[in-house]
């Protein structure tokens, strides 16, 4: 018992010490998760602490099988406040939520608290939802592991069916514990050999931030280099899917909005059936200020595979000069969450380590 006590108390003890300054959580558990971690002998996950996101997260069902394993929930994780006009950034208990890697920029959102708590080491695991790229995003800009799992995969309340859950961890080894007992899939070894795979910077509409492109550019260069991946032709322009999101968000599709969806379920239908991964920026942007983006969309690589369901992660993949956290995008074929788990731990290893 008292590993797995323990575990729990030095998770806690570092939410006291640094959510001050990080505000990561709305709300910390300490009697509830000692009295689970001591309940939790003999389970496959006994004691091993994890956050859910926001207040309604403990009882979402990721985290009623995390729980069920033995997992310990230490708290709820902050989301954006209410009325925030852009959903990239957090409120905690004690203030905004800050980005570990800098504290005037934000760490993406709405799993904004998850990330945080992840990045600065509080927890391991944390779970997430993502509607439009809300665990992608704070992945990607606090330089974590973040997986949205395929669409109706896992059960959802969001009726417009765009929203999955997903998980955050330091890696993509640490998150097979959510494959194992959320997903009930085993993750693969990684694959030995290359993975061919489609590279698009901007999906044939996005603006990209100059250095954030190189940056990605330069870890794709490194993959293939590693005989991680090996590049094939063809691209994948999309269309921009911005009004389809919105009109399906709003509960009532457009003619338009429609077909810009098939569109794009029928190009990246074609894509897979001929190679097993797509990868992209995460993000147009870097990591914005707390006043928020501006008119920038940071949603506008991610929210695509959220209309056509396809799972999708976010790596590690480098810093921008300033010190901002960037993501690289792996996209796969409905269904292949366990595969795209595997490819994401052999890409991990080739890429330079972004951990504090």
């Amino acid at each position: 018992m008292a590993s797995r006590v323990e575990a729990v108390e030095r998770a806690l003890e570092r939410i006291g010490r640094e959510d001050p300054r990080l505000c990561a959580f709305v709300e910390v558990w300490p009697e509830r998760a000692r009295a689970a971690a001591e309940r939790a002998g003999g389970l496959p996950l006994a004691g091993v602490p994890f956050a859910v996101k926001g207040r309604t997260g403990i009882g979402a069902y990721a985290a009623r099988r995390l729980a069920g394993a033995g997992a310990v929930p230490v708290g709820a994780t902050s989301v954006p406040g209410p009325g925030t006009p852009w959903q990239t950034w957090g409120q905690g208990a004690l203030g905004r939520t800050v980005n570990p890697w800098r504290a005037d920029r934000t760490p993406g959102g709405s799993s904004a608290g998850a990330a945080v708590a992840v990045a600065a080491g509080l927890v391991g695991l944390a779970t997430g939802g993502d509607g439009a790229g809300s665990v992608r995003i704070p992945a990607a800009w606090c330089g974590v592991f973040g997986l949205k799992t395929t669409n109706g995969l896992l059960p959802s309340p969001d009726r417009t069916g765009l929203a999955a859950a997903g998980v955050l961890a330091r890696t993509a080894g640490e998150a097979g514990a959510f494959a194992r007992h959320v997903l009930e899939v085993a993750v693969p070894e990684p694959p030995t050999g290359p993975v061919d795979a489609v590279f698009s910077v901007d999906l044939g509409y996005a603006e990209v931030d100059p250095e954030v492109a190189a940056v990605v550019r330069r870890a794709v260069r490194r993959l293939v280099a590693a005989g991680v991946v090996r590049l094939v032709d063809g691209g994948c322009p999309l269309l921009d899917p911005r009004e389809a999101w919105r009109t399906v968000r709003g509960g009532a599709v457009s003619p338009e909005g429609g077909e810009v969806r098939r569109a794009n379920d029928a190009a990246l239908d074609a894509l897979f059936a001929r190679t097993p991964l797509l990868l992209t920026p995460t993000t147009p942007n870097r990591p914005h200020g707390h006043e928020g983006p501006g008119e920038t969309y940071s949603t506008a690589l991610t929210w695509a595979f959220n209309l056509s369901g396809h799972p999708a992660a976010s790596v590690p993949a480098g810093f921008t000069a300033d010190g901002c956290p960037v993501g690289l995008q792996l996209v796969a074929e409905r269904g292949a969450d366990a595969a795209l788990l595997a490819v994401a731990g052999a890409v991990e290893r080739a890429l330079p380590a972004v951990r504090r």
